[in-house]
This record gives structure tokens, sequence and C-alpha cells, in this order.
């Protein structure tokens, strides 16, 4: 698995000390308006130095197994109880696609009679031992959803996908939606964010390359109208009241589709 190169910290010269200092004899007067320069020398080159250590802008690394900025992932772990109340039996072979998904499958790895699979949109950094050995094992695959998945239709029972519906325009969606459809026998959950829900990061512009596109409800439910996907209505009372039940409120939009198209 292939994974970028750390960008090796770089020091000040001479042990941290700045540019220049020391050029100039103690006892040597010096204009204000040459001081004043020289200070905002230093701190020009402080600044530089201090990116030029840490990759700079453009090569911000998220570590995929953190979890940060991850909203919706980290949201899949705590509905897997009411997941399984709402879809039984159609929890036997799961496949999440989305960021950290090691954590999701090693999560639901744990699950009595659950056999789960992982996609990683987005390239693996600073993966774990248990996340690598999930790869090794062929459990987890990285691959770009926007072109087909690797695996026969209705590979799976049900399809889990977090955080990375939001990143793709609807030229895309229009082919990753139905594909995701097509490898699940019985359905396909999509945990989404709420519009203004929260801005992108840093971080998340290095990993995903874009920010997230946020969508109502109602712009989501349109379009699996027009994709022809019908709302699973059944797993979706199931889920809620499992949910109410506990007093369990998800941060994230959640949609529960059937496969059939």
């Amino acid at each position: 698995m292939s994974r970028r190169a750390v960008n090796p910290s770089r020091r000040l010269a001479d042990g941290g000390s700045l540019p220049f200092v020391g050029v100039f004899p103690q006892k040597s007067r010096t204009s204000p308006l040459l001081s004043v320069g020289l200070v905002v020398l230093g701190g020009f080159l402080l600044i530089a130095y201090s990116f030029a250590g840490s990759g700079g802008l453009g090569s911000v690394r998220v570590a995929s197994n953190s979890g940060e900025g991850l909203l919706c992932t980290s949201e899949v772990q705590q509905a897997i109880p009411f997941l399984k109340k709402a879809y039984v039996d159609s929890m036997q072979k799961v496949l999440h696609v989305g960021p950290d998904t090691c954590s999701v499958v090693s999560n639901l790895l744990k699950e009595d009679g659950i056999e789960a699979w992982g996609v990683e949109p987005y390239d693996l950094e600073d993966a774990d031992a248990t996340c690598k050995n999930l790869v090794r094992k062929g459990v987890v695959r990285v691959a770009d959803i926007k072109f087909p998945l690797p695996y026969k239709s209705k590979s799976f029972s049900l399809v889990i996908v977090s955080d990375a519906l939001d990143y793709l325009s609807p030229k895309y969606l229009n082919k990753t939606l139905p594909d995701l459809a097509r490898v699940s026998a019985d359905g396909l959950v999509i945990f989404a964010g709420f519009p203004g829900q929260r801005r992108a990061k840093l971080s998340e512009l290095s990993k995903f390359g874009k920010p997230a596109k946020l969508r109502s409800s109602s712009w989501w439910i349109r379009y699996f109208v027009q994709t022809g996907l019908e709302e699973n209505e059944a797993a979706m009372k199931k889920f809620e009241q499992a949910a109410n039940k506990n007093s369990y409120k998800p941060s994230c939009q959640v949609f529960h589709l059937t496969s059939s198209q």
C-alpha cells in the first residue's frame, strides 16, 4: 500500500537562530527604519521556515484512522445497533463505503453474525496495524467510487455510505449512486451532512480535494426519484423507532433506499 512520505522537519539555520543576527556590531548605531526592516524580515523568515517544516499548505496530511472531521462516518459507528434492528437479516453481509472504513469494518466484525467489507475512497495515510491487515486480506480496498466498484452485482446484503457522496458533483453521483445500489441485494443506507452543519477544514480539503456539498433532504429525495431509487419506508420506520427508544438523534441525515431500480 503506497503512502506519501512525510516531509522531514527542518530547523532554523544554526540551531534555530535567525539569519543575519550578529552581522552588525553591538555598538554600531543603526537607523530605526533599518531595525524595523530587520524585524519584519526575520518574521517573514520564521513563517517561511515554519511552513517548510510542516510541509506547507499543499501537503497537510490526515490520518485515515483518526476520524478527524469525519462526522457522518463517526455517526455510522453509533448507529450500528439501530441498523441491526432495522435490517435484521440484511446485516449479514455489509459493505461500508467512506473514509475511515477500517474503523467501521472493525466494529462491524465485532458484531455476531455480521460479515463486513470496506471501500476507502481516498488515500490511506498513517494506517494502523489492524487497517493494514484488513487491506492485505482484501477486506478493505482503496477505490475511486467515481468508477464502477470491483464487486459483482448483489455481492452484499446492505451497503452503507458515509462522508463520500457529499464530495461528488451530480455528474459523478449519476454513476456512483446506481453502482452502489447495484452491489446491494437488500438496500442502501446513506449518511449525509446537513446544510450549514460545518465548514470544510483545511485537512479535509487536502484529503478530499474539495469542500463538501452539504445538500438538503428535499434535494436528496428529488435526486433519488430522478435516479430511480425508492426510499425503504419499512426500514426507515424501524430505524427511527429503535433510535427514539434509545433517545438517539443522528447528527447526519440518514436515508434508507431500496436496491431495486
